[in-house]
Formats: C-alpha cells, structure tokens, sequence
C-alpha cells in the first residue's frame, strides 16, 4: 500500500505545480488555496508512505514521478515543448525512478 500512496503524493505535487502555474496566469484566492491543497494532500500521502518506504528512495521517487508528471502536463495543457532531448531526460528520471523500486 504504500507504493499507492508515493504515487498518489506525486500527483499531489504534480496538480500542486499545475496550480502554481495557473495561479500565475491568474492570481486569486481560489487557486491559492488549490496550491495549498493539492500540496497538503500530497504531503500528506508521501508521509503515509515513508512508514514503509526508506525515506531516500520515497522522496527520490516522489520528486521524480512529480517532475515527470509537470514536465508532461506542461506539454499537453500549457503548450511547453516536447523535443526528443527532452523526452530522453524525462525517460532517464523515471528510469531512474523505477531502479530504486527494483534495486532499492
């Protein structure tokens, strides 16, 4: 369960970057505090996981899947490029990701 609960703090930080951006194109309340949700969330589940999960390997996995994921919301929602130098970077961090998984 607490592999469930690293990938679902990753989406914590991942929707948390998205509201940052949108926050940015429009500063209000509302998106405010969906930066401080979405985050608290994801918090909050990356804690979940850390009781089974050696803190290293949970926040590198964590930081990695949430990179991977803003880097492909950036492509289809906010027109960010998507070369092939960047496709290969973002290959080697899930890689990287899945080698502590499995070697970890």
């Amino acid at each position: 369960m607490a592999w469930v609960y690293l990938v679902l703090a990753s989406f914590g930080e991942i929707f948390g970057v998205m509201a940052i951006n949108l926050y940015l194109q429009k500063r209000s309340w509302s998106r405010l505090l969906l930066i401080v949700g979405t985050f608290s969330v994801g918090f909050w589940f990356l804690s979940l996981a850390m009781r089974d999960i050696p803190m290293g390997t949970a926040y590198a996995i964590w930081t990695g899947l949430g990179a991977a994921g803003a880097v492909l919301m950036g492509i289809l929602f906010f027109k960010e490029a998507a070369g092939w130098k960047r496709m290969l970077f973002l290959c080697l961090i899930i890689g990287g990701a899945v080698g502590l998984k499995v070697f970890g």
